[in-house]
């Protein structure tokens, strides 16, 4: 199975909050129960802004399109849109775009017992990284945006 990689064009840069024009959306105050349904509440707590929740670091994130099936366990599926941050360090454990012999992937990162880039789904082998390869971590996923209507998300 191909992996999925990336080139240049494949990434969306994020506007700046500055920039940004505020979206208000409400938030309402009970949590949705996503087990067996719960009264209707009327209230709303507040507005939420999506690059004030998503967007930490405006200068340093950017947003990626998912191309393939190597993360779908993660919860990342073909098409998501990627928040990512590079203002973030890296841990052991996070999700990050890593490149890799010059080609970019999204992988979780394993720094023990040895270096290895982990996919999320079982039909793909783990990347293990020799001391001598040069590994760049571009940024730190921080979340992923996928549409679950039956209207397919606008290009």
């Amino acid at each position: 199975m191909a992996d999925q990689t990336y080139s240049a064009t494949d990434f969306l840069p994020a506007v700046s909050l500055s920039q940004a024009r505020a979206l208000k959306i409400p938030l309402f105050i009970e949590a949705i129960v996503a087990g067996f349904p719960s009264p209707a509440q009327d209230y709303v707590e507040q507005a939420l802004d999506l690059n004030k929740l998503c967007i930490k670091h405006p200068a340093a994130t950017f947003f990626v399109r998912v191309k393939g099936e190597s993360m779908l366990d993660a919860g990342i599926y073909p098409d998501d849109i990627l928040v990512v941050d590079r203002a973030l360090q890296a841990r052991h454990g996070d999700v990050v775009i890593a490149c890799l012999h010059g080609e970019l992937t999204v992988k979780r990162l394993h720094t023990r017992p040895s270096l290895r880039l982990l996919a999320c789904n079982p039909a793909y082998p783990p990347i293990d990284i020799p001391e001598a390869a040069e590994l760049d971590i571009f940024g730190v996923v921080t979340y992923a945006i996928h549409n679950l209507s039956q209207t397919p998300a606008p290009r």
